[in-house]
């Protein structure tokens, strides 16, 4: 599954990097709000879920290699983090759904975190 595919399952919203979306792939997800838990534990193209909308999330995605970064609650990326983002070609999601239900159904299809079987 790519970002893109995650993106219309989630109902959400892609904000950057849209030409580069179709061709991240999704390999696991991490969710958090503490971006040294995400850099610690995540993996490499993992799809980050969080609240979190400063540009320092797109510095710890690119850091960790991670297929892009989906904000819940319909919080909106800030405009540095927007176009940093687009710099770093680093896909941002924005859906109304929580970290919760976001990453519920994501699990659903299948995709795992960390150490999940």
């Amino acid at each position: 599954m790519n970002v893109l595919e995650v993106a219309r399952i989630l109902s959400g919203k892609l904000m950057t990097a849209a030409d580069n979306a179709g061709s991240c792939e999704v390999r696991g997800a991490y969710c958090s709000d503490l971006l040294s838990d995400v850099m610690a534990n995540s993996n490499e193209s993992d799809l980050w879920i969080t609240l979190q909308r400063h540009v320092n999330i797109v510095a710890v995605a690119h850091l960790k290699g991670l297929s892009g970064v989906v904000i819940v609650n319909g919080r909106e990326p800030e405009a540095e983090t927007t176009a940093r983002a687009e710099a770093e070609r680093i896909p941002i999601i924005v859906t109304a759904l929580s970290a919760f239900e976001a990453a519920g159904i994501l699990y659903g299809l299948g995709i795992r975190g960390r150490g999940s079987a």
